[in-house]
């Protein structure tokens, strides 16, 4: 009896421990699963406050501060969707804002390497706006890159990204890898008036009056298809509308040139005598003078503007080369 009473005894001791243990373990795990779940909450909605204050910089036009926050925070999370993201277009924004062509040239490389991450960080076609920053971003990385812009550009415009401004780039692009009718096809788009224009401010405005650059650069591509004619009325449209002595000069510089082959002297020596009216000497106008004046006979003239030519610009090869023949 005694030995059952003690085997009966220490059942329960053992009976209590167990459940003792168990209770512990039950109250440890929940304990566990609490402090987990604050965490985590605390975690997302850390998460979730970094999100908004770096969307509230972007918004503001805080640039600056988003590339530098953005930058940090890749550090512990580098392949962050988001964080990736906004670093690159905050990169191609700075980029755009510089005036150091080297540090142009940083911020677009900047803008490069965060958006293609961010490319393998997103299944399927992703955001198109990172495309057509991407676009953008190689075309000012230079003309050995304007395959890429094309890649990118057309991919935001397959999926009819809203950029007023994307066709434009995209002729550009096309033109810089010397594909002219893809060119002037995308250059056509930019001219239609029905084409709505999606600023990066998310603002929408409709029918764009295009730009004088725009302009010179359709013309430059259908003289490159060798059609002068529809050239010469893209030229002239930029002429009347242009008001940047640069682009002026170029235009007349390429009227100039259509009119002298097509026979017209007097009109491609009323461009060159514009130019020097308008905006100062100018050694390529003084050269191209010369030129008409040595076609029709008038070697005085020509070598005379020839001269001008080397005075104003001593570096200029062709002036030279005729005033040494």
């Amino acid at each position: 009896m005694l030995k059952e009473k003690i085997r009966s005894e220490y059942g329960i001791r053992v009976h209590r421990k167990q459940t003792i243990h168990a209770v512990t373990a039950v109250v440890l795990i929940g304990i566990l699963i609490s402090s987990g779940m604050i965490v985590f909450i605390g975690w997302r909605n850390r998460l979730g406050n970094e999100r908004k204050d770096l969307t509230r910089l972007w918004e503001e036009g805080s640039f600056e501060e988003v590339f530098e926050i953005s930058m940090a925070r890749l550090e512990t999370k580098p392949m962050d969707y988001f964080l990736l993201t906004l670093h690159g277009f905050s990169a191609y924004q700075l980029a755009v804002a510089q005036i150091n062509s080297y540090d142009t040239q940083t911020y677009i490389d900047a803008c490069i390497w965060s958006l293609r991450k961010a490319l393998l960080c997103k299944e399927g076609p992703g955001d198109l706006r990172v495309h057509y920053v991407l676009g953008k971003a190689y075309y000012y990385k230079g003309a050995a890159y304007a395959d890429m812009a094309v890649t990118f550009l057309e991919a935001a415009r397959t999926g009819n990204y809203p950029a007023g401004d994307l066709p434009e780039y995209l002729g550009l692009a096309y033109a810089a890898i010397q594909d002219y009718r893809n060119s002037v096809a995308a250059f056509s788009l930019a001219l239609d008036p029905g084409v709505e224009d999606r600023a990066e401010s998310g603002e929408v405005t409709q029918n764009r009056a295009p730009s004088d650059l725009l302009l010179l650069s359709i013309a430059r591509s259908y003289l490159a298809l060798e059609e002068a004619d529809t050239a010469r009325a893209y030229l002239i449209r930029c002429v009347e509308t242009s008001r940047d002595s640069n682009i002026l000069v170029a235009a007349r510089l390429l009227l100039g040139e259509i009119y002298g082959k097509s026979g017209d002297v007097s009109g491609a020596e009323a461009q060159y005598l514009a130019i020097l009216e308008e905006g100062g000497e100018n050694a390529e106008a003084h050269f191209q003078l010369g030129e008409l004046y040595a076609g029709g006979g008038d070697s005085t003239r020509a070598r005379a503007e020839w001269r001008r030519a080397v005075r104003i610009d001593p570096t200029h090869g062709p002036a030279r080369t005729r005033l040494n023949m």
